[in-house]
């Protein structure tokens, strides 16, 4: 019976219901500092006799790129805190910045996080949708005498910046009367000046200890057409205006970010103090937890974008990206990331946690449902002559021995075999006990053979071994109750599929790769090997209809998934994992010598 090959069904995203609910189970009883915060707030309603609040989160991503690892951590905690206490979690495109935004941005991010396995249901938003009463809260703070429009340009508004340790100087047009600024500001929307003439401040304090106070800018110019609004607009909104305002207005109550944002807290605090949000039902607030970084990796999104648009990865869904679509591409599962993302936990500092992490989980899940085959991936070539010539006989091969409702198999065995260049050594060491001269192994769901000869080409590299079988031993066990040291996969010479075999390793060589040294720069720490493409590859011929996304464990070889570039009769390959932590123990040779 063949391996069944039919793509599995994804999980499901949930019903799209108002209350948000997630396809994935809650990791109820998390005792991360969020979460206390949040029942905190929920045992103070009742303590108050006020009525229990609906807990809303919110994940914006800005669509100027497509989402990775980090992201993921932040998905899942914004969705599984609001399923958890019976909330909703919106998904929020803060598309506040037309010259770096796309719609292909946008289709990514929310196939990313359906692949997940979360679902926003109705609560599906962007910041353009407010850009009209975010701009009617921005008129109201000039008329409250909050906000000015200055002409200082971007060279001399940092000169009049200050440093940690000196204050600020305030800007010429700080004191413009509230009707200048109100006829200015009309006219920077109506089209008048040109990008970058002058902007919107915010009028707060230029000696301000917390930079980020400063008269920070809260609207520009740039006459760029938007993905979504078209050419409507010419001034927009800067990001941590709109993004606490937005906040607001969709009434929500956590607003969780990543501890780069802790000193834009004040600012977001100070917006919502100044203006009216009497119109809408709560008063979002601020938390900061640790950003997710990987080793081995990075997550800037402006280095990932250079990555793309210099080629030096294959776009952002190749599999050495961190990005959700490239590790999809390689055959990571949804449930094998959120695992991860479970696992490291919510931290209020930074810390580097290992690659080596993630792939377990990878492992971990795959082990469980993933098919075995047999592949050999540097093909060496036996004939067993004592084998009938021209016979074919199938033998049963066990699906996945985690899963005995899997079943088993038929693989074809012949006379001519392929199997693993490395699992043979003419002159083998004392430890090594696979095939050599004269020696006997067991080949896996077959026979005993014994290795009896080699062939050689010109320059002396073996092109094919002889070896004789014993046919008692079908099954691979010896009636005589002898042993052997090891078992060998192999496939079929005359039914084994051609394949390439993309296998990959760490994109940089480095643990830590944003901490570059001086004169370095980031690309300098590039893994050169982080892609070998395999082209002599040979598989079981039951894989003959496998399709892009299915993944299997190639036996003894690691985890390999179908790329979308495969065809009938041209397969193409991902190494997701390997069996165990390989690359530590690249690692750890090098550092030896």
């Amino acid at each position: 019976m063949p391996i069944d090959t039919r793509p599995k069904s994804p999980t499901p995203s949930g019903a799209g219901a108002d209350a948000a609910d997630t396809a994935v189970p809650a990791a109820s009883g998390g005792s991360d500092f969020i979460r206390q915060i949040i029942a905190a707030d929920l045992a103070g309603d009742v303590a108050a006799g006020r009525p229990r609040r609906t807990i809303v989160t919110r994940f914006p991503p800005e669509p100027n790129g497509y989402l990775h690892i980090g992201h993921a951590k932040a998905i899942c905690l914004n969705f599984t805190v609001a399923a958890e206490n019976g909330g909703r979690c919106h998904l929020r495109m803060d598309d506040t910045n037309p010259s770096k935004e796309d719609v292909e941005y946008v289709d990514s991010i929310t196939a990313d996080v359906r692949w997940l396995g979360f679902d926003w249901g109705p609560h599906f938003y962007h910041a353009a949708d407010y850009f009209e009463r975010l701009y009617l809260f921005a008129e109201e703070l000039i008329c409250k005498g909050n906000a000015f429009v200055c002409d200082l340009n971007a060279e001399q508004m940092r000169e009049y910046r200050g440093t940690l340790t000196e204050p600020g100087r305030h800007s010429p047009w700080r004191e413009r009367s509230t009707d200048e600024n109100l006829d200015l500001f009309r006219r920077m929307r109506a089209g008048e000046f040109a990008g970058g003439a002058r902007t919107l401040r915010a009028r707060i304090d230029m000696a301000a200890p917390n930079i980020a106070m400063r008269d920070p800018v809260i609207y520009r110019i740039q006459h760029s057409s938007h993905h979504r609004s078209g050419d409507k607009w010419c001034i927009y909104p800067m990001y941590d205006f709109a993004h606490c305002l937005s906040d607001a207005i969709e009434g929500v109550t956590h607003s969780l970010c990543t501890l780069e944002f802790v000193p834009n807290r004040a600012l977001y605090d100070w917006v919502l103090d100044h203006v009216d949000l009497s119109a809408h039902s709560s008063r979002p607030r601020q938390f900061e937890f640790a950003r997710l970084n990987l080793t081995y990796t990075v997550m800037s999104k402006r280095t990932l974008r250079l990555l793309v648009e210099e080629g030096h990865v294959r776009g952002w869904d190749d599999p050495r990206m961190p990005t959700i679509s490239g590790m999809r591409r390689r055959g990571y599962t949804p449930a094998s990331i959120r695992a991860f993302c479970e696992g490291i936990g919510i931290a209020r500092s930074d810390n580097l946690v290992q690659f080596a992490q993630l792939e377990f989980c990878v492992r971990d899940d795959l082990n469980r449902h993933t098919p075995r085959v047999m592949g050999v991936l540097r093909p060496l070539k036996m004939v067993i002559e004592n084998y009938p010539d021209g016979r074919v006989e199938y033998l049963d091969a066990v699906n996945n021995p985690e899963d005995p409702s899997a079943g088993t198999r038929k693989v074809p065995f012949s006379r001519e075999l392929y199997i693993e260049r490395e699992d043979f050594q003419e002159d083998p060491p004392k430890k090594f006990f696979r095939l050599a001269p004269g020696r006997e192994v067991r080949l896996r769901y077959g026979y005993f053979i014994t290795c009896t000869g080699v062939v050689k080409n010109e320059a002396g590299d073996i092109t094919e071994l002889r070896c004789t079988y014993d046919p008692a031993t079908t099954g691979g066990n010896a009636p005589d109750g002898r042993k052997v040291k090891a078992t060998l996969h192999w496939v079929a010479a005359a039914h084994a599929l051609p394949a390439e075999v993309r296998l990959y390793n760490q994109l940089f060589t480095r643990e830590n790769p944003a901490r570059v040294e001086e004169g370095a720069t980031i690309f300098d720490y590039l893994n050169p090997t982080s892609l070998e493409l395999n082209t002599e590859a040979r598989l079981e011929e039951s894989l003959t209809s496998a399709a892009p996304g299915q993944t299997f464990q190639f036996e003894r070889m690691g985890y390999f998934t179908v790329d979308p570039d495969s065809r009938t009769g041209a397969l193409v390959f991902n190494r997701t994992a390997t069996l165990k932590d390989e690359w530590a123990n690249v690692l750890k040779r090098g550092a030896e010598g």
